[in-house]
């Protein structure tokens, strides 16, 4: 049997049939599943979403009546009065254990100095790792743990931060830093998929380790600064298995890791690589690494390219997405994790200015906080502005590219200074 009750009386137990929300202004990456964790019902409690309908023959019901209290009608629905109030137990007997306290959410700007850090001290790590890799030394994944965690925690704190700065690495340090911005990415996307806390660690290594293969690639073909030949490409091509054969003969490694590293080439429609698996085929581990991979590699500054636009990016993910490169809920998820405007884009106002994503609004993804510094009418500079969109009238109309513009420091205007 369907019910819509408020979000207020859901519990751990419960099958939600259906959201009363457009997938852009809820946290979740499906719209019916079984509250099944602590978590889940704090991530629903928290979101935009006043109502749900609920199927009890799937879950369990509303529970059952108390001695009569006063009532209140809450979006049409009669409940009982303060049910939007904290209830004392709604994990049920047998419940799994609530999950540790979240890291406390903070601003983009003193987020932004820890990350630095945690960049700082990734660089050589990671740098150390892949020359290890290179000279056949085994590999102990143990030793990046720690930096999984540091990531982890920063992304709790304010995802936009260590991945907004880690997409601005140089063409000289892209290969091991572009395996931490997978890490971030990674774990970024884990939580908005709701996955656990030892899940959620373990796609974090898989991002760190999911390219050590490169080492063992030739560097004239690595680093080449122009398009591969096709016996070149072919060369590449070899690095899953490689890095797999790394994994599998090191330390510490279990068992997302080694297939996020074996298949984060491979597509959904079967023509991706090294064994062309198509659809269910390829585990939801590596379908995130899929992702994860490609938004930092083509947002990125290379050798031979300049990085694209990172709202560009996941418009052109989006079509590469209907055409069978991407599972279409992964991306769906990523896109909330990250922004339909991710901080770094360039945006252009109702009112005629150009603005730059500063970082992701509280409410719904199309409202970010944004700095204004251009008018197109006057076709000139202006004072720079902050902007939250989600207060303003002002709104955005569409993305902007920087090259057309011919604008080459936008990452000054949205990143907060030292």
């Amino acid at each position: 049997m369907r019910k819509k009750i408020p979000v207020a009386l859901v519990r751990v137990g419960m099958y939600i049939d259906e959201l009363d929300a457009s997938w852009l202004d809820h946290p979740f990456w499906k719209s019916a599943f079984k509250v099944e964790q602590p978590a889940q019902l704090a991530q629903l409690k928290t979101s935009n979403i006043k109502t749900v309908w609920i199927d009890t023959s799937k879950g369990v019901d509303v529970e059952a009546p108390r001695p009569p209290v006063p009532t209140q009608w809450v979006d049409d629905v009669e409940v009982p009065a303060g049910a939007g109030a904290p209830e004392a137990d709604l994990s049920g007997i047998g419940a799994p254990a609530p999950q540790p306290v979240p890291a406390k959410p903070c601003g983009m700007t003193e987020e932004v100095v820890r990350a630095r850090r945690i960049l700082g001290q990734a660089r050589p790590a990671m740098k150390s790792m892949f020359a290890d890799a290179r000279m056949g030394k085994a590999v102990d994944t143990e030793h990046c743990l720690p930096l999984v965690d540091e990531i982890t925690q920063s992304v709790a704190r304010n995802p936009g931060a260590i991945v907004s700065l880690a997409r601005l690495k140089t063409s000289d340090d892209y290969t091991y830093m572009h395996s931490v911005a997978v890490c971030a990415l990674m774990v970024a996307l884990a939580r908005q998929l709701g996955l656990s806390e030892d899940e959620t660690r373990e796609v974090g290594l898989a991002g760190l380790v999911h390219d050590l293969g490169k080492a063992m690639m030739p560097l004239d073909v690595l680093n080449k600064p122009g398009k591969l030949t096709d016996a070149e490409y072919a060369i590449m091509k070899g690095h899953p298995e490689a890095g797999h054969r790394m994994l599998v003969e090191g330390r510490g490694v279990g068992k997302i890791p080694l297939e996020v590293c074996l298949h984060h080439h491979e597509k959904m429609n079967g023509t991706g690589y090294p064994h062309r698996l198509k659809g269910e085929q390829i585990s939801l581990y590596a379908r995130m690494g899929a992702v994860t991979d490609v938004y930092d590699a083509i947002t990125s500054n290379r050798p031979y390219k300049a990085g694209w636009d990172p709202a560009e990016s996941v418009q052109k993910m989006a079509q590469w997405t209907k055409e069978g490169h991407f599972d279409e809920r992964v991306f769906q998820a990523f896109v909330k994790s990250l922004g339909i405007y991710p901080t770094g884009s360039l945006v252009r106002l109702q009112s005629g200015r150009l603005a730059v994503v500063m970082e992701q609004g509280t409410g719904s993804l199309l409202h970010p906080v944004v700095r204004v510094f251009f008018s197109t009418k006057a076709k000139q500079h202006i004072p720079p502005e902050r902007l939250d969109l989600s207060k303003s009238v002002d709104q955005i109309v569409g993305r902007e590219s920087p090259a057309v513009w011919g604008f080459k420091h936008l990452d000054q205007l949205w990143m907060p200074q030292p």
